[in-house]
């Protein structure tokens, strides 16, 4: 085992230092630059280690050990990357099978007023996120939101802040309900009944800002065409959905009991639905003739090309340069904070740091960092994932 390297002090740590402020910088003001912020990421973390690989090279260092930590590198960043690849498949055909779209339907067809659509939407987020992630989670109901009625600011704008907020805290108390939870999960940082110690304090936070927001609702009643069709699930939605719940208990236990990677049981979930969609239209092809089975037919390769590639791509660049700051040893400096102001300080700094700086990089640079906990390592760490994955919840730029 190598001994942590120190190059802060040389070119190639204050350059790529310089690379990942400048980087975060351009991810930051996305909006302002009209740029996905999955291309500045994905620049800063590859451009971090060829320039390491460079640095390696001018002077005559032990190449191996800079390839041995690529390679476990990669395999953190796969772990997270093939299970939300999993996940978002799984959305998107849920989204194909119209279960959202019903799901819509059925809350503006009940004749619900402005208020209780706000807390239907802000409970089905908080327990929709643990399973689904709360990027998808908030996206999918944001969108339910615009589609009951998208010019009455005074309904949108505190609901939209209740579903973010909902699925963030949501998302805190569940190994794959937020990137940060699963990465401490994947990381072994805490096992998979720990996470659910934090549902009381994730409910609060949700149930009080939650309850301030609802006072600047209105009273009325959202429009409602009487003759607006029905949309029901189309034929597998009810399935997948199954399927979907199937497969995160076969990630949980291939990572609790089997000594496998979440990732390998989520990716054996994706096959188990190609094969029922697989069998699924081998029946239908059974059932209808062969030119119109074409139009029919499900495709289930479709949803992947659907699903969001460039978050995807974020989340591999942003990783990759935490690594890389970390190889360089800049990640001894957060250590030192843990010795000087103790764990549950720093912790909490970090749920106020991860409304300024996105929870990935900030709870990656923890896990990178593994700095001492004190006499309760687990409860820091249920606490950190809690501050992280809530913080960002404080800055509305800065949401999930």
């Amino acid at each position: 085992m190598h001994e942590q390297l120190h190059l802060t002090t040389t070119w190639v740590g204050m350059l790529s230092l310089f690379i990942f402020v400048t980087g975060y910088y351009f991810i930051a003001t996305e909006d302002k630059y009209n740029i996905n912020k999955a291309k500045p990421a994905l620049l800063t973390g590859t451009s971090i280690f060829m320039l390491i690989g460079v640095y390696f090279a001018m002077n005559g260092l032990d190449g191996s050990y800079l390839h041995h930590e690529i390679e476990n590198l990669i395999v953190e960043i796969s772990e997270i990357f093939f299970f939300l690849f999993v996940a978002m498949t799984y959305i998107e055909a849920m989204i194909d099978r119209s279960v959202f779209s019903a799901l819509r339907f059925n809350l503006v067809s009940k004749g619900y007023d402005y208020k209780k659509l706000f807390w239907v939407t802000g409970f089905l987020a908080f327990f929709i996120s643990p399973v689904a992630d709360n990027l998808t989670t908030a996206l999918i109901l944001s969108t339910v939101l615009i589609t009951i009625d998208r010019t009455n600011k005074a309904f949108i704008v505190p609901s939209a802040v209740n579903i973010v907020v909902a699925a963030n805290a949501g998302g805190a108390w569940s190994p794959f309900g937020d990137i940060t939870t699963l990465m401490v999960w994947t990381a072994e940082k805490g096992a998979f009944t720990e996470f659910l110690y934090l549902f009381p304090a994730s409910f609060i936070g949700w149930i009080v800002t939650a309850y301030l927001l609802s006072r600047y609702v209105p009273n009325d009643t959202p429009p409602f065409a009487k003759d607006e069709k029905k949309i029901d699930v189309d034929e597998g939605g009810k399935v997948i959905v199954g399927l979907f719940g199937l497969t995160i208990v076969i990630a949980v236990i291939s990572h609790q009991l089997l000594y496998l990677p979440a990732m390998w049981g989520m990716m054996f979930g994706l096959a188990i639905l190609k094969m029922y969609v697989y069998f699924l239209n081998k029946k239908n092809r059974v059932r209808i003739e062969d030119d119109a089975y074409e139009d029919e037919a499900i495709n289930a390769f479709a949803w992947i090309s659907h699903i969001e590639n460039d978050t995807l791509l974020f989340f591999f660049g942003i990783l990759a340069a935490v690594g890389g700051l970390h190889f360089l040893g800049f990640l001894e400096y957060f250590t030192a904070l843990y010795t000087q102001f103790g764990a549950t300080t720093v912790n909490v700094g970090v749920g106020f740091l991860s409304a300024i700086v996105d929870n990935v990089p900030v709870m990656s640079a923890v896990l990178k960092a593994n700095p001492d906990m004190g006499v309760n390592t687990q409860a820091q760490w249920m606490l950190v994932t809690l501050t992280a994955g809530v913080g960002g919840s404080l800055i509305s730029r800065q949401q999930v």
